[in-house]
């Protein structure tokens, strides 16, 4: 009996130096056969560039909602928005999607191509192609158009085109006021042409 427990103790010594050799062993191999990486060859996760991006900050997917003085709510969202540098109180923006709805439910929708949002004076300027379309039935093209974030306030200081339950209206310029009865008032202005389609 004591012989097979020197064996067994002889045995477990062993195994006891060769199992870290061993494993020594196979860790030197990794170090030795192992490949130098290649950076030109690394799969590329991003195609952005980091100066850029830190010397110009963007923010991607911004949403903003708030409500009026007089209780529409205003919801915007922009695929991309960046700071004006020269000026803090400016945000811009590209590829805007706002919605403006009433407490009775009436929705009006804007599409832009890219805005400048005015914090300090509460003004969003929506330029490029700017799409309206109203739940009346309205939809009004322009290439520029001024928002006041604060209370309901549209203006088209730009030519509008507008194809609504009248007809095709052209005007030099637009604006979306709320009226004293609570009511929103579309009223077109300066070279108004009103082509009837009953």
């Amino acid at each position: 009996m004591a012989r097979w427990t020197d064996g067994y103790s002889t045995l477990i010594g062993w195994l006891k130096v060769l199992f870290p050799l061993a494993a020594l062993a196979v860790l030197s191999t990794l170090f030795l056969v192992a490949r130098t990486i290649d950076p030109d060859r690394a799969i590329p996760y991003a195609d952005v560039d980091v100066v850029a991006l830190a010397q110009d900050p963007r923010i991607t997917q911004p949403v903003y909602a708030g409500m009026t003085a007089n209780g529409d709510s205003i919801y915007f969202r922009a695929e991309t928005a960046w700071p004006d540098l020269g000026d803090g109180s400016q945000v811009r923006a590209e590829k805007i999607v706002a919605e403006l709805e009433t407490p009775t439910g009436s929705l009006t929708e804007l599409q832009a191509d890219s805005a400048r949002i005015d914090g300090a004076a509460g003004l969003m300027t929506l330029t490029g192609d700017v799409r309206i379309h109203t739940s009346t039935g309205y939809e009004i093209q322009s290439e520029e158009l001024v928002a006041q974030l604060d209370r309901t306030g549209l203006r088209s200081p730009a030519p509008v085109l507008a194809v609504g339950p009248p007809g095709r209206i052209t005007a030099a310029t637009m604006e979306l006021t709320v009226g004293d009865d609570g009511n929103h008032v579309l009223v077109f202005n300066g070279d108004v042409d009103l082509i009837y389609e009953p």
